[in-house]
């Protein structure tokens, strides 16, 4: 029997339409009928790729023993976080400030007007490793709303105030540059063995990668550079990469990168394009533009709906297994391949007839110093197996602001590569938004089933704007840039704090939560006031106005004195204060008539602010031909009809 998701759009609200807990949505709806019924409300929060959901949902939430309780005490709730990012935002900070941690599946008790009483994440069907059983925390909390049903309201009354009086300490400023505390901290927890930060799980992290890679090209630091690049190898041989269908997985569960959490998501791959193409145009070496084709060929064939939207995530699970659809046994590969093309892809790849992954093969290449072994035929067969051996779950909604970020990465592999297919699937990725995504000013940060939401957060207008931002870069259209700049101020406009600075991740006049929260924290994705950051810098470098210097410098401000505690965990905003305080060459170019874009933007450098202007008094043409205007740091080389003028200065 149906419950009242069976009408929305969302992927993960869909896989519990069916369940016998009588789920709502979020809406009105839900708490007016926890008010009349003087009932806790019970809010779960995921996402349809997300492992220890779909454990909790089998365990519980498919349980008609929990399901009845659920229905009798509690009014449930249930919230996709990549719909809702602002609810998820609000209870994540909840459940961090009330257990010390967090993550997804999660689980808050709160009253009928919003006030949460009690968090946590997964809860297990019995009682283990420290954990309450689902059922007995039920059967506690719906008895302590009876017998105690004061001290709860007044606990969530005490939750709310500490919350809000976080929410209003303002950061410190420190002596010291935050880039370079940033790179003592990067260098003290370095993985010199195996790559990466600290210890496992290690997360791909690639704004941080990046940030290291701009450091080390500004200060000319090799060590620096050795430390992304020891890093874009490892995982590139590891089981986090998909050696058979390509693309990345979210993190590893170990040191050396072996075995993934094998969920992938659109926004780590977009991110890791990004940070593989930086690493080929600093180094030169192929091997890093390999690896983002790769992955751009995986988005292509795999995460991209037929009207050029991008896809959201594949699950980690198959036949209710978490990796089975992307290991194989020894058998398979032989029997697919042969004997000897299999044996010897087998050795190639560690593929053993014990195993490296409970009793079957994550396909990687941590022992080969050579990651150009060929094998394409046979990994072609493979994939085709692969594809038609289980089903594997697609979250097949599209984000806008992930959309933004892939559209943005095939733009910047088309830079490094200028293979048009790369720039057509960018361009069909913003035409996807224009089309269904955005009306006038307004964005909508999601779409599925021939449907938008209802809203669209900070991320968005951010990502969004960056996006147009970096296919001006690849494009020199100027309908790109004059585009950004509209976002732009509308995002201004919409969600900016204009007495303490900083942006809200709802429209500033939202009241809907008991907090609307400005976050600044570069976690799996660079935040919002992170990337609108580097969008005022890159805005007020493009076009010389001065009203986005006076917002790069505010926003910046605003920024730096959050980061100052663990400038490490910034790295988006100091990849802006970088490109600020150092910027690429501006180079002018005059023109007489409409020009060959390609051709002249494969003359040009990959990282410079460039602008496109017709014969003009300021800018004329040099012997009427094309003629070069380059700056930097207020120095300027004598204009040239020549591209090949020198490319610093």
């Amino acid at each position: 029997m149906s419950n009242k998701l069976k009408n929305e759009t969302s992927p993960y609200l869909l896989q519990h339409a069916e369940n016998p807990v009588n789920w709502y949505p979020w809406c009105e709806e839900a708490f007016e009928k926890a008010r009349e019924e003087n009932k806790p409300v019970f809010l779960s929060i995921g996402y349809s790729t997300c492992h220890w959901c779909h454990v909790m949902a089998h365990e519980s939430f498919e349980d008609i023993k929990t399901a009845d309780i659920l229905n009798e005490h509690f009014v449930s709730i249930k919230v996709d976080r990549e719909e809702r990012p602002d609810i998820d935002s609000v209870y994540m900070a909840v459940c961090q400030a009330l257990t010390g941690g967090g993550g997804w599946p999660m689980s808050i008790f709160m009253t009928w007007d919003k006030k949460p009483f009690f968090a946590g994440t997964y809860f297990p069907r019995n009682s283990r490793y420290g954990m309450p059983a689902f059922l007995e925390l039920l059967n506690t909390i719906a008895k302590q709303w009876s017998l105690n049903h004061t001290e709860l309201l007044k606990s969530a009354e005490g939750i709310i105030e500490h919350m809000k009086n976080t929410e209003s300490v303002q950061g410190s400023e420190k002596p010291g540059s935050p880039a370079e505390k940033a790179i003592q901290i990067f260098t003290r927890s370095f993985d010199s063995l195996y790559g990466g930060f600290g210890s496992a799980p290690k997360f791909p992290m690639p704004h941080n990668l990046l940030f290291l890679m701009l450091y080390a090209k500004q200060t000319n630091n090799p060590d620096i550079l050795k430390m992304a690049e020891k890093t874009l190898i490892q995982i590139r041989k590891g089981g986090i990469f998909d050696h058979i269908g390509y693309g990345f997985s979210r993190y590893s569960t170990d040191d050396y990168y072996l075995v993934p959490h094998f969920e992938k998501m659109l926004y780590d791959n977009a991110l890791l394009i990004m940070a593989y193409v930086s690493a080929y145009k600093m180094t030169d070496k192929n091997i890093y533009l390999d690896t983002a084709e790769k992955t751009a060929e995986y988005i292509l064939n795999e995460m991209t709906s037929p009207d050029g939207g991008f896809y959201s995530a594949q699950d980690a699970d198959s036949e209710g297994v978490e990796g089975r659809y992307y290991t194989f046994s020894l058998n398979e590969i032989t029997d697919i391949l042969g004997d000897g093309r299999g044996y010897s892809f087998a050795e190639a790849f560690d593929i053993t007839r014990e195993g490296n992954f409970e009793g079957t093969n994550i396909p990687n290449l941590l022992r080969s110093n050579d990651l150009n072994i060929g094998f394409e035929a046979e990994i072609k067969k493979l994939y085709d197996y692969r594809k038609n051996r289980f089903r594997l779950h697609l979250d097949d909604k599209i984000l806008l602001s992930w959309n933004s970020m892939m559209a943005a990465a095939m733009s910047f592999l088309y830079r490094a590569s200028y293979n048009e297919r790369y720039l057509k699937a960018a361009q069909r990725s913003l035409n996807f938004i224009e089309k269904n995504l955005c009306e006038g000013m307004q964005l909508f940060n999601s779409f599925h089933s021939g449907r938008h939401s209802k809203q669209a957060f900070l991320d968005d207008y951010a990502f969004y704007t960056a996006a147009l931002i970096e296919m001006y870069d690849s494009t020199l259209n100027s309908v790109y840039i004059e585009k950004a700049e509209s976002f732009s101020d509308e995002a201004v406009r919409r969600f900016a704090d204009r007495k303490k600075g900083g942006f809200y991740l709802c429209n500033a006049d939202n009241d809907e939560l008991f907090m609307n929260p400005k976050e600044v924290y570069d976690g799996a994705i660079p935040s919002g006031n992170s990337v609108m950051a580097y969008n005022f810098v890159r805005m007020y470098q493009l076009t010389e106005k001065e009203e986005y210097r006076k917002l790069a410098e505010g926003q910046l401000a605003y920024m730096t004195s959050r980061a100052q505690e663990y400038p490490a965990g910034h790295t988006m905003l100091l990849i802006a204060m970088l490109m600020h305080e150092n910027p690429p060459e501006r180079i002018t170019v005059a023109v007489k008539a409409c020009p060959d874009s390609v051709r002249l933007r494969k003359e040009l450098p990959f990282l410079a602010n460039i602008s496109v202007v017709a014969d003009s008094t300021e800018y004329p043409l040099l012997d009427g031909q094309t003629t070069y205007y380059v700056c930097k740091n207020h120095t300027c080389l004598p204009p040239t009809n020549s591209p090949k003028f020198r490319k610093s200065i």
